[in-house]
């Protein structure tokens, strides 16, 4: 098979393109034929070393895909060569074979792409997780989500769309503004050019939101923690600010951990508000819960309430482009 490795940590000249053994599907397991693996800010993190869950390299990285089952392991039920399926991995997508316990190879609608599925695991399954299973969101909330033209912004402004009267505000660059509100969000907030925080609370009469989802970290963290409302939520699930683009800067690290709030349990307390934290990754033991949300965004793609949004699609000897394009 193919692989894309990273060879040590760096910029994304540190990316090959390697022949590596084909895998054999162990017991409880298929093997898929990838047609697809999605890219996100985690890979990115890791060929950079800022990733501490990542395998050390060199690695084949990539938690998710979509392709067509190729061979069954023992034990295996349901699912049979030819099936085309969208998969959860712990590593290993960025390949061309890769094989995935079967409850984590989910079949896919027949109007469903092979794009659209490598593209909705990560991002869907992080943006339903915090809505519905953490925050329960209701009608009526006021929810903030920074990079909401990432990934899983749109997920989270798509998923929102189907409870009545959710209001969201999301922070992008001005350039996709469209995009965002063409996807369900009220409230562009170009971060760029206005303090967000300060705009957040002219629109809401200084009450502020219910629910902030915040992927950047460090000193933001603080500043969504102030702009909760009593009862609000503040779900921490990435820590994008460390990114600096390129290979990792240690002082720039040691700055942006030194800006994360210390949050103690009587201030949580006196405030009324809660602090969550959410890694899909360190999820993938809790197989009933991930098959459940699976099944659901699944029904809403089938409705035509949830369409993942495509930028592109780089073949593997085009990997370092992507990176850098992702960056």
């Amino acid at each position: 098979m193919q692989a894309i490795f990273i060879t040590r940590h760096g910029g994304p000249e540190v990316l090959e393109v390697r022949e590596a053994p084909d895998p054999v599907p162990a017991p409880g397991e298929v093997r898929v034929r990838v047609h697809f693996a999605g890219l996100n800010f985690a890979e990115v993190m890791a060929r950079q070393g800022l990733y501490p869950d990542a395998p050390k390299p060199p690695c084949i990285v990539g938690y998710e895909g979509s392709g067509v089952v190729d061979a069954v392991g023992s034990e295996v039920t349901g699912l049979e060569a030819g099936t085309r399926v969208l998969f959860l991995t712990r590593f290993k997508a960025h390949a061309s074979l890769v094989c995935v316990p079967a409850q984590q190879a989910i079949p896919m609608p027949d109007a469903m792409s092979f794009e659209e599925g490598a593209a909705l695991p990560v991002n869907y399954l992080t943006a339903y997780h915090m809505l519905f299973q953490i925050a329960r969101i209701r009608g009526g909330e006021r929810v903030l989500i920074h990079m909401a033209a990432g990934g899983v912004g749109i997920a989270v402004l798509q998923l929102c769309r189907t409870v009545p009267g959710v209001v969201t505000f999301g922070t992008a660059s001005g350039s996709k503004h469209r995009v965002l509100r063409e996807n369900g969000c009220q409230h562009p907030i170009d971060y760029r050019s206005a303090d967000y925080a300060t705009l957040v609370r002219g629109l809401t009469d200084e009450r502020g939101v219910d629910l902030v989802l915040d992927a950047l970290g460090g000193r933001d963290w603080k500043k969504g923690y102030e702009l909760l409302c009593p009862t609000g939520m503040l779900i921490a699930f990435g820590f994008a600010n460390m990114n600096t683009g390129g290979k990792r800067r240690l002082p720039h690290v040691v700055r942006q951990l030194t800006g994360i709030p210390l949050l103690h349990p009587m201030k949580l307390m006196n405030d009324n508000r809660a602090v969550a934290g959410v890694n899909l990754g360190r999820l993938f033991g809790e197989v009933d819960l991930l098959t459940r949300h699976c099944a659901a965004l699944v029904r809403l793609y089938e409705l035509g309430q949830i369409k993942p949004h495509i930028f592109a699609a780089y073949p593997f000897s085009e990997a370092r482009e992507a990176h850098e394009e992702l960056e």
